[in-house]
């Protein structure tokens, strides 16, 4: 077990580079993401998320950001999301997720870096894919698995 905490926040969007709204549940379906966000779709970054105390580290250098505003979909809070690896699992709610990538290369500096210099999402932020669906609320706990542990329970 890597560790527990809940979701602080959801955000969804219908258009991409857009700040994600906040919304008080969602339903995740199964390979898909988010019903109704831009990014759902077949692919490995279904669902994105980002921890709160990251938020904070950005927050500190005098920017006023709130969950959402990095496009994450699920805003954690309490779980130490950095040391998650690939293929490690998080169980949000009833539902489960798959950790499919860590970061990612921002090839034009997002609107956050160009204000303060740094931006946390290429470092901090995880990408998933739904293996289970259902519905996730904020305030549902979330717990995190290594892919080893993972694998003895599905054994």
């Amino acid at each position: 077990m890597v560790g527990r905490g809940k979701i602080a926040a959801i955000s969804v969007s219908t258009e991409k580079g857009v700040p994600k709204t906040n919304v008080t549940h969602a339903r995740l379906i199964e390979n898909w993401g988010i019903e109704g966000d831009a990014h759902a779709g077949t692919w490995h970054r279904q669902i994105s998320l980002l921890a709160v105390e990251s938020i904070a580290t950005i927050r500190a250098l005098g920017l006023d950001v709130r969950p959402g505003d990095f496009a994450e979909n699920i805003t954690t809070q309490d779980i130490d999301l950095t040391a998650l690896h690939i293929g490690d699992e998080l169980v949000v709610g009833d539902c489960k997720l798959e950790i499919t990538q860590i970061g990612k290369v921002c090839h034009a500096r997002c609107s956050i870096y160009a204000r303060v210099g740094d931006c946390v999402m290429p470092r901090e932020g995880l990408f998933a894919r739904v293996v289970c669906g259902g519905t996730i609320r904020v305030g549902d706990g979330v717990e995190a698995m290594t892919a080893v542990s993972a694998a003895s329970q599905h054994g």
